[in-house]
């Protein structure tokens, strides 16, 4: 008996879906691997470098002010006792034993702008967004970190690197000086520093084929 041509019309668009499909899982899973990949370096390059992250009382426009004199202070603070620093384990070191200055040093600037916030500082792993400094862009991710609180730490937060050292007095970060740049090279592999100042998508996800993206996490 001939099919009509209604039959073959849908036995057609069943095949051309089932392509598409195959095709749409295919790129899915490449993604995956790209993003898995980028997680890797991500944790890589988090092994190598300590940070340096403070977080305002609150978003008002005094206290973000206030969190910039502190990042200021605490920074030229650092810079001098981690000058001598020869690997990350001694800027670490350096930098646990020195946590009672640091606190003193905010807490100088604090009172001195007429404020009485408490502030905490520790050495611990902070999670970080997407951050660029200069050409290099650090991935989002988990970070050991140098985290100073103010107050409340309720207020939109600040970081920055502080082994190899990126952080400089009332800089916007457009421009890192070129010893930074040579200590930053030094202290990562060529994939990993070359990773630095390539644009990507750090949350790559099936973009059409949303009912995929579940199984992609689960890779």
């Amino acid at each position: 008996m001939q099919r009509s041509r209604k039959g073959v019309f849908m036995d057609w668009i069943k095949k051309a879906v089932a392509v598409f499909l195959l095709v749409g899982l295919a790129f899915c899973m490449e993604q995956g691997k790209e993003q898995i990949q980028e997680r890797d370096m991500q944790q890589e390059i988090a092994d190598k470098v300590l940070r340096f992250h403070v977080r305002a009382n609150s978003d008002s426009k005094e206290d973000q002010a206030l969190k910039l004199r502190v990042r200021d202070a605490v920074g030229v603070l650092m810079k001098e006792k981690l000058k001598d620093a020869a690997s990350l384990e001694d800027c670490k070191r350096i930098t646990g034993q020195e946590l009672g200055e640091i606190v003193d040093k905010a807490e100088d600037v604090i009172r001195e702008s007429g404020y009485t916030y408490a502030v905490e500082a520790s050495v611990s792993a902070v999670d970080f967004p997407d951050k660029t400094y200069g050409a290099y862009t650090f991935p989002a991710g988990r970070y050991d970190a140098l985290e100073v609180v103010i107050g409340n730490g309720a207020g939109h937060n600040w970081w920055c690197v502080l082994y190899p050292n990126m952080c400089f007095a009332g800089s916007t970060y457009e421009v890192v000086e070129e010893q930074a740049k040579e200590k930053l090279q030094r202290t990562l592999t060529n994939e990993e520093y070359q990773s630095l100042m390539e644009k990507k998508n750090y949350t790559i996800k099936c973009k059409y084929l949303t009912f995929l993206n579940k199984y992609m996490e689960k890779m």
